[in-house]
């Protein structure tokens, strides 16, 4: 193990869907679907296991799931802390996957949307390394509550915290302005490139990412195929390509992503380091169907 982590976010079951062409508008479309583990939190925390960190993560699922997803993530090596929601479902979303590899998400947060205080306790930090916390935990009132105490008690207790964005979509219904207050207790963020032009109003990588320092110690910029950027206050941008690697669904990829980049620091790799080892697990992601990895 190279240390101790605490995500906080979503889980959802994954309705895979790859059609088999283009999607014919009112008959059928051959496709193949598929039902999977995910939730941007849940994935990061399995891939972040996956790398050798010893991966704690905190979750509301539907009641009726409790047992069952923490089978799941104890399989997977992580410290699953989930708290069962007698009234709502575990979080659903349908991911419709284009031929190029890239989706689409019909999202149904269930029990996730619920997250509160009594299910964060401040006592998930004791020993932790870093607090990670996905965005989609940031966009409604109650569990926007719960993490932001929750990270602020990270902070009063020099455990620093990092932040991914999560969602253009609910990003510009909540307003970039209210996330970026949300947000700040952390001291890394990890946008792609549509999410750092919503953030900024930029369109230049190099805007975008002088604009989020100014709210953010370290940015690191993820940008696909052009690869991705890592840069700090007080010093000159890293940039590292991307790998070639035939895609066959992106769902999952910044995930793997900041699970290398946080597991490679973890081991005291340097930013560059760093970064290569994020696109690698990025890569490898997009090389199979599913957002999370084998199991263990």
């Amino acid at each position: 193990m190279t240390g101790r982590i605490l995500v906080v976010g979503d889980v959802i079951t994954d309705i895979l869907v790859v059609p088999e062409g283009p999607v014919a508008q009112g008959t059928d479309t051959p496709a193949t679907i598929r039902q999977m583990p995910g939730g941007s939190g849940a994935n990061q925390a399995v891939w972040l296991a996956a790398m050798g960190v010893d991966a704690h993560f905190a979750a509301r699922v539907g009641g009726a799931d409790v047992v069952r997803l923490g089978r799941h993530f104890e399989g997977q090596g992580v410290s699953a802390h989930l708290s069962g929601d007698e009234a709502n479902p575990t979080g659903t979303l349908i991911c419709l996957v284009d031929p190029d590899g890239e989706r689409s998400f019909l999202t149904d947060r269930g029990a996730n949307a619920h997250l509160g205080e009594t299910d964060l306790p401040f006592e998930l930090l004791d020993g932790m390394d870093r607090l990670h916390i996905s965005g989609y935990a940031l966009f409604e009132p109650k569990p926007r509550a719960a993490v932001m105490a929750l990270a602020a008690r990270a902070r009063m207790k020099d455990i620093p915290v990092s932040i991914d964005p999560a969602s253009t979509g609910f990003l510009a219904t909540a307003g970039c302005e209210n996330f970026l207050g949300w947000a700040a207790d952390a001291e890394i963020i990890f946008p792609n490139a549509d999410e750092a032009e919503l953030l900024t109003g930029q369109t230049d990588p190099g805007r975008q990412i002088a604009a989020l320092l100014e709210n953010f110690r370290r940015v690191v910029l993820k940008r696909g195929n052009l690869g991705a950027i890592y840069a700090e206050r007080g010093r000159g941008p890293c940039t590292v390509p991307a790998e070639a690697v035939a895609v066959v669904d992106t769902t999952g990829a910044g995930d793997a992503f900041l699970a290398g980049f946080l597991a490679a620091e973890l081991r005291g790799e340097a930013a560059d380091s760093a970064l290569s080892a994020a696109i690698a697990a990025g890569a490898r992601a997009v090389t199979r169907l599913g957002a999370q990895p084998p199991a263990m």
